[in-house]
């Protein structure tokens, strides 16, 4: 294998590579060259658009699947005062209006601070279908409104591949102010808001919920295992106040895929997963 000068990689470009990665939600890599992920990269052009654009077969059925069952108490984080406040708070809320008044006068994450503005809730409140994303990015914090873009273009690329438009479904994030510089929320700034999120599901009672990327999947699931290894699987998901557990599965985020086309065939075949229970629950 043939080796990389130090003047072609700088350590910065890797630190950044590695720091979007990160955000992605990618806790894993994949393949047997470690050389890799230090090449330079070609510097100028844009990433080529992705087109979600389904095949003309129709959906064919899709095998089951084993279902991990997950309950709501295995994913509660620990009873420190901010996230005390945040339970009883998010457990007082009755209404999307409520929650989104007392989250919005909520101070218990610090993130609230320096954000320009919260990001509660997209699309159809009527829908069956909730999508849970990580944190708002720059132009989120901007309009107020939750994947709105590039990766929101491309979600809405992916959605409307299966028939699928903001009208239809249900879009909000585990956190809903934007970390400075886009970062990835910290574990103590998850934490506070899961009892939100918990509830903005409750109150939703959503037939199918998607977890888009590795960090939403985490916080929601409770699991270790990394968005490579669970995307488009299963699990059924306990909240409290909800008499039956929510079908929930993990999508790759739309940031991960306009870095790596190459992943359409498994997003298109997670789209078909999808659509598939759709049909089967009755779906909006």
């Amino acid at each position: 294998m043939d080796r990389i000068s130090e003047s072609a990689v700088q350590p910065a470009e890797i630190i950044a590579l590695l720091r979007w990665y990160q955000d992605a939600g990618v806790d894993e890599t994949i393949g047997d060259d470690p050389g890799a992920l230090g090449r330079p990269r070609k510097a100028a052009a844009p990433a080529a658009p992705v087109q979600m654009a389904p095949p003309p077969q129709p959906v064919q059925p899709v095998p089951a699947q084993p279902v991990r069952a997950v309950s709501a108490a295995a994913v509660l984080p620990g009873s420190d005062a901010a996230t005390g406040d945040a339970r009883r708070i998010a457990a007082g809320c009755n209404t999307l209006e409520e929650l989104a008044a007392a989250l919005a006068a909520f101070d218990g994450c610090g993130l609230k601070a320096t954000a320009t503005q919260m990001v509660f809730a997209d699309g159809n409140p009527e829908s069956d279908i909730m999508i849970v994303g990580e944190a708002p990015g720059a132009e989120e914090d901007r309009l107020g409104k939750p994947f709105v873009g590039q990766s929101g273009k491309l979600l809405d690329r992916m959605l409307a591949a299966i028939g699928l438009d903001r009208t239809t479904v249900y879009i909000s994030n585990i956190v809903n102010w934007r970390p400075p510089g886009n970062r990835q929320p910290n574990a103590a700034e998850i934490a506070i808001s899961l009892p939100f999120i918990e509830r903005h599901i409750a109150l939703m009672r959503p037939k199918i919920l998607l977890c888009a990327g590795g960090t939403s999947a985490a916080a929601l699931l409770a699991t270790r295992e990394g968005i490579t290894r669970i995307h488009g699987r299963w699990f059924d998901r306990s909240f409290p106040d909800l008499p039956a557990p929510v079908p929930t599965m993990p999508i790759y985020h739309p940031a991960f895929i306009l870095r790596q086309p190459g992943m359409k065939r498994d997003v298109w075949r997670d789209l078909l997963v999808l659509k598939h229970r759709m049909v089967e629950l009755g779906c909006l």
